[in-house]
C-alpha cells in the first residue's frame, strides 16, 4: 500500500482518494476507519444532559425497562431502546444478547462456558455477559478486526 499526500493551500477541503484493483476487507475497512467520526451521543444522569464520545462506551445493556450506557468509570441513561440502538450506532457496536450491545474495541477478554460468555474490559471491574446464541457473530466481528490489523 502507498501513501501519498498533496498538500496545497488553494485547497478548500480534504480529499481523498483510494485506488485499488478490487474491493476487498482491507479496502473497505479503510474505508469505513476514514468516515468514523468523533460522534456524541446524547445520554442522561438524573436532570443533566451529557454528550458522551461513543468511543468511551463500553456496552448498553436494559436495567429495569430502562436503557443504560456503561463507560469505564459511570453509568448513563438513554431514551433509546436497543433495537433502535441497533440501527443507529456504528459498526463497532454488535447486539450480544437480548438485553446488551457492546462496543468490540473495548473488549479486553471473554470467558466462555456452557451457556454464556463472560466479556471483560480493560481498566474497569465492569463486564457484561453474551448469549450463547450471539457468541458467534461476536468472534467473528473480533477476528474480522484482527485481520484488519494484521
Amino acid at each position: 500500500m502507498k501513501i501519498h499526500l498533496d498538500i496545497d493551500e488553494s485547497y478548500e477541503d480534504i480529499e481523498i482518494t483510494i485506488k485499488c484493483p478490487q474491493i476487498n476487507e482491507k479496502v473497505l475497512a479503510i474505508e469505513s476507519l476514514l468516515q468514523r467520526k468523533q460522534t456524541t451521543f446524547p445520554m442522561f444522569k438524573e436532570t443533566t444532559e451529557y454528550y458522551i464520545d461513543l468511543h468511551d462506551v463500553l456496552f448498553f445493556e436494559t436495567d429495569a425497562k430502562e436503557v443504560v450506557a456503561h463507560t469505564a468509570g459511570d453509568i448513563y441513561h438513554t431514551d433509546y431502546r436497543l433495537y433502535e440502538l441497533e440501527t443507529i450506532l456504528p459498526g463497532m457496536f454488535l447486539r450480544i444478547s437480548k438485553s446488551a450491545i457492546v462496543n468490540v474495541e473495548k473488549i479486553f477478554a471473554l470467558t466462555r462456558n456452557m451457556s454464556t460468555c463472560l466479556i471483560e474490559f480493560q481498566n474497569t471491574f465492569k463486564h457484561v455477559y453474551a448469549s450463547r446464541q450471539y457468541y458467534k457473530p461476536l468472534k467473528e466481528k473480533l477476528e474480522e478486526m484482527r485481520k484488519y490489523y494484521e
